[in-house]
């Protein structure tokens, strides 16, 4: 049974809260806003807030993504302090419906959603080709690495809900083992996570200088990025270079795990952001550098979301979904 209207839609990132409004049925996602997670106490705060801000009635139902693992009632973030109780937050939102997800299930549910244009192709060549019923995959940089996936279920797609970007990384050359022989020097555990977000790029930098042999500056990924793309320090470059290697590197093993020959999709905003700093090539010959099966992994295609909130149109599909009833409640997950 379809989840009733009007809808509050979240996306929930470590770094900002991404809301939306679904007025009624194949009404479109209005009302979108963006805030810093930091800007409130809460989950419920931010909610109320954005409430107030639109003038929006109370909502009938409500989707949430978040960037963390969903598998009970009590749900505590991974790169934020925000913690709450499902069927505390569905009492005092006063909705039917609430529906929790992690982040990244909510956008691999918007993924056969997406028009074209929301996609951008990245790196591959013209023997790439999309298998239409085949898994699709996902993963994206932001302030942490998220992962996920859909697979064929009958008429519908399913997805999977994983934490893939905790998975230990692997160098593909002498230049990468020296990273991470430096950073578990200091982590002990050097996760994909580590690395391939947009925390890991001051990493890299960091891991740049100190093998050069000089201090590095302090400075914020996004000064990381912008001097990578003006070419102007070394460090820099350098760093977005590890970047897109190991995040292809990353890529291709999902790839091969899942058998996603639908195609691998790149979310998050630590790409975009990027730009030609983002070394697309770099990041498609470490994807397709996997011994005999490099062959396998040309034909599959990998794309770059380019859409500005897709996760709000997945967390509405969410609401739509078999297993909404059970989860919506907070009830414990199998």
């Amino acid at each position: 049974m379809s989840a009733p209207f009007p809808r509050l839609l979240g996306d929930i990132g470590g770094t900002n809260a991404r809301w939306g409004w679904q007025a009624g049925p194949g009404a479109p996602i209005g009302a979108i806003d963006v805030r810093p997670v930091s800007a409130h106490a809460s989950l419920l705060d931010a909610a109320r807030d954005y409430l107030a801000r639109h003038g929006h009635p109370p909502p009938r139902a409500a989707a949430i993504g978040v960037a963390t693992p969903v598998t009970g009632d009590a749900v505590r973030m991974t790169n934020h302090p925000w913690a709450f109780s499902i069927r505390a937050l569905k009492a005092s939102l006063g909705v039917d419906r609430l529906r929790v997800l992690n982040d990244f299930e909510a956008l691999a549910l918007a993924l056969p959603a997406l028009a074209p244009s929301a996609l951008r192709p990245l790196g591959h060549g013209a023997d790439a080709r999309a298998a239409d019923d085949a898994p699709r995959a996902l993963l994206g940089a932001g302030t942490g690495l998220g992962v996920s996936a859909l697979v064929r279920c009958g008429s519908r797609w399913q997805p999977i809900a994983g934490e893939g970007g905790h998975v230990t990384l692997a160098a593909a050359d002498d230049d990468e083992a020296a990273v991470l022989a430096l950073l578990r020097r200091t982590h002990g555990h050097v996760s994909a996570e580590r690395v391939c977000s947009g925390s890991g790029l001051v990493v890299l930098y960091r891991a740049a200088c100190e093998l050069a042999g000089h201090p590095p500056h302090l400075l914020e990924p996004a000064e990381v990025g912008r001097l990578a793309l003006g070419g102007g320090d070394a460090d820099c470059v350098r760093a977005a270079g590890w970047f897109a290697g190991f995040l292809g590197n990353v890529a291709g093993n999902l790839a091969l795990t899942l058998g996603a020959r639908g195609g691998v999709h790149v979310g998050g905003g630590v790409v975009p952001r990027l730009g030609a700093a983002f070394d697309a090539a770099r990041f498609r010959a470490r994807f397709e550098a996997k011994g005999r099966f490099a062959a396998y992994l040309r034909a599959i295609p990998t794309w770059l979301v380019v859409a500005p909130t897709p996760a709000l149109t997945g967390a509405a599909l969410a609401l739509d979904s078999e297993d909404t009833p059970r989860r919506a409640e907070g009830d414990p997950l199998d």
